[in-house]
């Protein structure tokens, strides 16, 4: 297959992949209302998910199949950590009495924000699952344009963070209002926490 075949094909595979609605989305939404370190934090999801692109499109996605103690750990850790941040997320939602105003909301550090950035990311086996290993294979009937496959991939997904990121400050009006924030601080909490549960169900 020619490269104007591969790269679109990689491209739209991507952008189904990484638009459905989940816990790092849901990051980034918050973090482009709040315009807090929005640039670093699309970025961050964008190159995370680049280098497990390049990984399945390289045939890592066979050594995650070979060593499934790898997902069983990333698995572990992403339940609690989702647990932790999903049960922090409803509380919000119950006790937040303030709409958005980025003047006034309180200014987490970068360090913290990288750290929850990564986590979203690297602690949720189920990226492994969409990247390493189904990008992966699909990459292989592209034979020698994998890696243009994988280029279109990776373009999806720098174009739908930053446009994500980005996109939220449009929203900033509507979460002016108290009850829109609690409203998506809450739906945060209920993704973040059925991710948690499906995880450890998994595990089962």
């Amino acid at each position: 297959m020619g490269v104007t075949a591969a790269f679109p094909a990689g491209f739209f595979l991507g952008l189904s992949l990484i638009a459905a609605i989940g816990a790092q989305n849901a990051f980034v939404l918050r973090q482009g209302l709040l315009r807090q370190y929005v640039a670093v934090v699309c970025f961050v999801c964008a190159l995370s998910d680049a280098v497990l692109i390049v990984a399945g499109v390289a045939g890592f996605g066979a050594l995650v199949t070979a060593a499934p103690w790898i997902a069983t750990v990333m698995t572990l850790a992403g339940c609690a950590f989702l647990t932790v941040y999903g049960v922090r997320s409803s509380i919000a939602a119950f006790t937040g009495s303030q709409g958005l105003d980025p003047a006034r909301v309180g200014k987490a550090s970068l360090k913290r924000t990288l750290l929850a950035c990564l986590a979203f990311t690297w602690l949720n086996p189920h990226v492994y699952l969409d990247t390493v290993v189904f990008l992966g294979s699909v990459s292989t009937g592209y034979g020698d344009r994998r890696f243009v496959f994988a280029a279109g991939a990776m373009a999806a997904s720098f174009m739908f963070f930053f446009a994500l990121g980005y996109g939220a400050r449009f929203l900033a009006p509507l979460f002016a209002r108290p009850v829109a924030w609690r409203v998506l601080d809450f739906l945060i909490g209920c993704i973040v926490l059925a991710l948690a549960l499906k995880l450890a169900l998994d595990l089962w």
